[in-house]
């Protein structure tokens, strides 16, 4: 018999801490027997992860920024379902989701990554590029189990999870139809037009800043102080979730850098070495001959000041959250050293199903058998001794342990995976490890950037499954289920980014006129040369950077938020406190604390949706680019005219969201 329609309203209680005593009961309690796993929903998950694994990976290479590929994806899964006339699909379609999304991350993994090895002029075989992929998507999924419970169980409403609200919203809506349902598809198309017409039209800018008028042309040229804005609507959506409070921390890092480092480092330029700042931004001996000064932007010392500090202090503030969560670390290794010795051979069978993971014993076996392959990897592929392949693997299984949990709690609290700044940390702390045991030169840094490869993908593996859980714990799906079919989703997008990698290089390359920007991996390589050929290293910067998260901790600021804002641009950071001043304005209006609340579900519904919008967008704008598809307006979109245009653009937008959100009427 054909199980009830659940009850599609998410409780009152999905996105605020529990009082004491409090349970979270989900959408789909763990009494029902929901459909999840099914011929459809693997297909289709596998589908998605083909599709947006190719599509992510294009536009990733062309401008540096890989989409998040869970809601679009979210999105389509509801729309499918909807047109084929089924019914009940809540929790097949976390499972497209789920499968699908291996692809945003697997992507990030290697395309900040690899295309180094093109770059340095090595070369990279589709095999090294896939397993590198797999075995960093394998370790990032079975180290990452263990916390499930403490990440989406424990600490329930602690965390705003931006992306998984956004995609949350998504399935419970396209699951419920009626006005919800029409109220984000209204908001995603608005948002979703608003970003296309920017990406792919260029009919206003995308970001607007001080250099709109003469006076902050004469600050940035003199005193190197600029102030910039993303005027996305993804971007002000992600802010209203995320909340003013780490908004604004957030933007404080940038602040610092922006505000008060760069002007100063500025005002000593004279000080720094032009053919050393050249070398990291990618410049010609010609360029720094014809115009030395055109190196001292605000936006190349941000890249050359600010970024090593923001770096540091990630790496510092990832340290301290190891120790902090040192017993959770504790706990999750002691629960599967208990298990795997059979002494909790029954839990299984009293753990309710929505509570339900993989077995500690075998999470330790795969990833015994995945580390001995990783090692097998470096051993016959990549390197010579036992010594170098014996240090190799620690450093991969070591660093990929302990920033698992500092990679899922950075997508917890902004939505954004920090995983470039750590993998560089990862490529300095391997060079100097693999030198010390005689590895250098281009052996060295072939191995260090496999190294790099493989755990960044662990890193951003990670961060990425953590969101599909927290989705899963919201509506009651079986965390062994996604946890189980998220093996398939990360082979399939490692095998499609290979190939995608290998045809790129093949069509446009990564080194000269013409060819993809691949920022990420041309800072990857600019990192990694000198420690492995003898050059400089800005090791000061470094210990600036970790200082300061030190100094913040000390003080009950959040050190690893405040050291994103350093490494983030202040562009991508400043229109989170736009949309958190959003979300802080119509929650307080009223006296009636009721009102408030409806208010605030409602914007955080347009919120979704304009993330929705924008991302999905962001899809066909890089499906036009690979077709070769350019109706980009560059005259246009370079000038002045179009920066005011996209400021008054972008005030219209904040008005629409907070006229929206403000007709609310509270539910009886």
């Amino acid at each position: 018999m054909e199980e009830q329609r659940p009850n599609v309203s998410l409780p009152e209680n999905a996105y605020r801490e529990l009082k004491p005593g409090e349970e979270y009961t989900p959408l789909m309690p763990a009494s029902s027997t929901p459909r999840e796993v099914t011929p459809y929903s693997v297909l289709m998950g596998v589908l998605m992860a083909v599709v947006f694994s190719a599509a992510a990976a294009f536009l990733g290479l062309k401008v540096g920024q890989v989409f998040e590929a869970a809601i679009p994806i979210a999105i389509i899964a509801v729309g499918v379902g909807n047109v084929l006339g089924k019914r009940n699909m809540l929790g097949q379609n976390v499972i497209i989701q789920s499968i699908g999304a291996s692809s945003g991350v697997i992507v990030a993994g290697a395309i900040f990554t690899l295309p180094a090895l093109y770059i340095l002029g090595l070369d990279a075989a589709f095999w090294q590029v896939f397993l590198s992929s797999l075995f960093g998507g394998l370790l990032g999924i079975v180290l990452l189990i263990p916390f499930r419970k403490y990440f989406v169980k424990e600490m329930h409403g602690k965390y705003p999870f931006p992306e998984a609200t956004a995609t949350t919203e998504v399935l419970v809506s396209g699951e419920k139809g009626g006005n919800q349902a029409k109220l984000l598809a209204v908001a995603g198309l608005v948002g979703g037009l608003y970003d296309f017409m920017v990406g792919t039209f260029g009919l206003w800018t995308e970001s607007v800043s001080t250099r709109i008028a003469a006076w902050g042309d004469t600050l940035a040229d003199k005193f190197k102080v600029v102030f910039s804005l993303n005027t996305s609507a993804a971007v002000l959506g992600l802010g209203y979730i995320i909340g003013l409070k780490y908004a604004m921390i957030i933007t404080a890092g940038s602040c610092l850098v922006w505000f008060l480092i760069v002007p100063l480092v500025g005002s000593l330029s004279t000080s720094i070495d032009p053919a050393a700042m050249a070398s990291l931004l990618g410049v010609t001996r010609a360029d720094i001959l014809a115009d030395p000064q055109l190196l001292f932007t605000p936006e190349n010392l941000f890249a050359f000041i600010g970024k090593p500090i923001g770096i540091g202090g990630i790496a510092m503030a990832g340290i301290i959250g190891i120790v902090r969560q040192s017993k959770i670390i504790r706990q999750a290794v002691g629960l599967a050293v208990s298990e795997f010795g059979g002494k909790s051979a029954g839990a299984v069978a009293v753990t309710e199903r929505t509570q339900r993971d993989i077995t500690m014993k075998r999470v330790l076996t795969i990833l015994i058998a995945a580390l001995i392959a990783i090692f097998v990897f470096f051993h016959f592929g990549l390197l010579d001794g036992w010594t170098q392949s014996i240090t190799a693997i620690l450093i991969v299984f070591v660093i990929a342990f302990l920033f698992t949990t500092v990679a899922a709690n950075a997508i917890a609290i902004v939505g954004t995976n920090p995983v470039s700044g750590m993998t560089l940390m990862t490529l300095i702390l391997s060079s100097l490890i693999l030198v010390s045991v005689g590895l250098s030169g281009t052996t060295g840094m072939t191995a260090a950037l496999v190294i790099g490869g493989v755990v960044c993908t662990a890193l951003s593996m990670a961060g990425g499954f953590i969101t599909d859980l927290k989705i899963g714990y919201w509506l009651g799906t079986t965390p062994r289920k996604q946890e189980t079919w998220k093996f398939l989703g990360t082979f399939v997008a490692a095998a499609t980014v290979a190939g995608v990698m290998i045809i790129l290089n093949k069509s446009y390359g990564f080194v000269g006129e013409g060819a993809l920007v691949a920022p990420q991996a041309n800072a990857m390589a600019a990192v990694i040369q000198p420690l492995m050929t003898g050059g400089q290293t800005p090791w000061m910067l470094y210990f600036c950077g970790a200082a300061l998260a030190l100094t913040l901790t000390a003080i009950g600021v959040p050190a690893l938020a405040f050291a994103l804002g350093m490494f983030i641009p202040m562009s991508l950071n400043a229109p989170l406190v736009v949309g958190g001043l959003v979300a802080w304005f119509v929650s307080n209006r009223s006296k009636d604390e009721a009102l408030n609340k409806a208010r605030f579900d409602r914007g955080t519904l347009i919120a979704s949706g304009f993330i929705a919008g924008g991302a999905l967008m962001g899809v066909v704008s890089a499906v036009l680019k690979f077709a070769g598809v350019d109706w980009f307006l560059s005259g246009w979109a370079a000038s002045n005219g179009a920066e005011w245009t996209g400021l008054a653009m972008y005030l219209l937008l904040i008005g629409y969201i907070t006229w929206h959100t403000m007709r609310a009427k509270k539910t009886n």
